[in-house]
């Protein structure tokens, strides 16, 4: 179960002036699944009309209703020809990209190949990834802070929205948090995963492109 606290701890700070967000990497894909066009820059770069915008992308995942439209999924093992599990592909892809914040276009383009192959649409849509890095306070045992925070929580927030113009997106239709965040800490073996129509969802997102249950 998500704590709803834990994701309004992210998007508190999802601001222009407030956020920490360090790059902003994504692909226009066209109705095939095939790229048109990709970008990557760090987020200060962008004008505060531009962070603003895409503030509001972002946040749509962490600010989404909690266990209904945002849900935690656990990354599936996978089995060799031998029958001894495996790694997760895409948890191994999602680490290496958290790990080098986004700056490996070879990781991204990968990414964008396997969103493409899998992800089901009649249109036109954008993939926007973000990097941050969370301070997470130090609390004593009456959940009040000590001061400076002692450990750092990493994460990628993926939306995959509808493109309302050529390169302008619309509002997410899914997405992604990764890793999970829980009780103050990471968790790399899990993902939460957004739906903007839970009675509509694109379960591919979960089933065959992140690989979760």
């Amino acid at each position: 179960m998500i704590n709803r606290e834990d994701m309004l701890a992210l998007t508190r700070r999802m601001t222009v002036k407030r956020t920490s967000i360090t790059r902003i990497a994504g692909s226009y894909m066209d109705e095939e699944g095939f790229s048109e066009g990709t970008f990557n820059t760090h987020f200060q770069n962008l004008s505060p009309a531009e962070r603003e915008k895409n503030l509001a992308l972002a946040k749509a995942v962490p600010f989404s209703e909690t266990n209904k439209n945002l849900k935690e999924y656990c990354f599936e093992s996978e089995k060799d020809q031998n029958g001894k599990a495996t790694v997760n592909p895409m948890r191994q892809l999602l680490i290496g990209m958290r790990n080098c914040g986004l700056k490996n276009d070879a990781l991204m383009d990968t990414f964008y190949e396997v969103i493409g192959e899998k992800y089901q649409t009649d249109s036109s849509y954008a993939i926007y990834v973000f990097h941050d890095r969370y301070d997470i306070p130090a609390k004593g045992k009456d959940h009040e802070r000590l001061g400076e925070s002692e450990n750092v929580y990493e994460y990628l927030i993926c939306v995959i929205c509808p493109l309302a113009d050529e390169y302008e997106p619309g509002a997410p239709e899914c997405g992604f948090l990764f890793p999970a965040y829980t009780d103050g800490r990471a968790e790399l073996t899990h993902a939460a995963v957004f739906q903007a129509d839970k009675d509509r969802p694109h379960r591919e997102l979960a089933e065959k492109i992140l690989g979760v249950k």
